[in-house]
């Protein structure tokens, strides 16, 4: 008997070991800026692309986000040499509309819909346009394991459950397989259901001793309820040691959230790499942040919009890296922070040959 509870015991101690290995080795292979994959073959883009227009319709141009991505698109489009128009707009449907409605006046040939301005709240005119010749695609709202609805061309997809089970790595690693985390989401946002899916299946993957509880806060109330109901979590479960917002800029709310339940010694990792909350790593407020080059966002979704116009074989999948800020290399992100710097430019090259434009 005595053997057998032995026998047991080391074996649970084997799991539990070869699980944090295994999420220490995740995080290890995210903390270097990562190599260029290429989403596909090379492809004459200045050919295929001459006499050709793109119009970008970011979520809004007021979120510096989705401004950053939209202008990294133009400035790509401007070595290739074509058109691409950025409609501005203020987070208006009829704005969105208005843009679409546009593009179709003036001969676009395709439609991005960029970082959100929310596909199904404008499928009529998004029939439309296909329906007079245009193309539409999203680029960086549904998630990789997202299915993209029938009524667009095609979608670039983004890591959204891929950042969730790499925070989920990040905790358990640092907690040698003792982490409980407090994951704080919006439900609304589709690509939620599909993070939380990650989830489940990153701690049935890492098997450690870790465990975790969801909460809610509707996009509405971020700023009202977040730190009350992260407060009253903390509270009502004392074990909790990690909260991971799934977007950074939620981190503003759950800070207080800490101090008034009294637990400062919580820690915070969270997904997006917004330059305040690099800020606040630098500071020693968050712990670790997960960050996209919005220049890499912005090429590798025009990348997959070329090739829809060219017909050329591409990867909806948006090859880019995520990348782990935390105190040892976020001063690389600049002081203060900006949304591309620290990532290098292994991107700017790839496309360029990928694209021929280095010949």
């Amino acid at each position: 008997m005595f053997l057998g509870l032995t026998a047991f015991g080391l074996g649970a101690a084997i799991a539990q070991e070869s699980g944090v290995d295994a999420a220490k080795a995740l995080v290890k292979k995210h903390q270097s800026p990562g190599e260029f994959v290429a989403p596909g073959p090379a492809f004459d883009a200045k050919a295929c692309l001459a006499g050709k227009k793109i119009m970008v319709i970011p979520m809004t141009q007021a979120n510096p986000f989705s401004a950053n991505v939209a202008n990294a698109m133009k400035s790509a489009a401007g070595e290739v040499g074509f058109d691409l128009r950025v409609f501005d707009n203020q987070f208006d449907v009829q704005q969105w509309i208005r843009g679409i409605e546009l593009a179709v006046a003036e001969g676009y040939d395709l439609i991005d819909l960029s970082t959100a301005p929310i596909p199904e709240m404008l499928q009529p005119q998004i029939e439309a346009a296909r329906a007079a010749g245009v193309k539409v695609t999203v680029s960086h709202w549904y998630d990789a394991n997202e299915p993209v609805p029938a009524f667009v061309d095609g979608a670039s997809l983004a890591p959204f459950s891929a950042s969730m089970e790499l925070a989920s790595a990040w905790a358990i690693a640092k907690t040698e397989g003792k982490a409980k985390i407090l994951f704080v989401h919006s439900d609304e946002v589709s690509s939620a259901k599909y993070a939380k899916e990650a989830i489940e299946k990153t701690f049935v993957k890492y098997g450690t001793e870790s465990s975790y509880t969801l909460l809610n806060v509707p996009l509405a109330d971020w700023s009202t309820r977040m730190t009350q109901s992260v407060q009253s979590a903390l509270l009502s479960d004392p074990a909790i040691n990690y909260v991971v917002p799934f977007y950074d800029g939620m981190s503003q709310f759950v800070l207080p959230a800490l101090n008034l339940a009294g637990r400062p010694d919580v820690k915070i990792a969270s997904f997006n790499g917004t330059p305040f909350v690099l800020d606040m790593v630098r500071d020693g407020k968050v712990e670790m942040d997960i960050g996209e080059s919005v220049g890499w966002i912005g090429r590798a979704a025009l990348d997959y919009d070329m090739r829809m116009l060219c017909g050329v074989e591409a990867n909806p999948v948006l090859n880019v890296p995520l990348y782990i800020f935390d105190a040892s290399n976020v001063a690389s992100a600049g002081v203060p922070a900006t949304y591309d710097a620290g990532y290098g430019d292994a991107h700017i090259r790839g496309f360029a040959d990928l694209w021929g434009l280095s010949k």
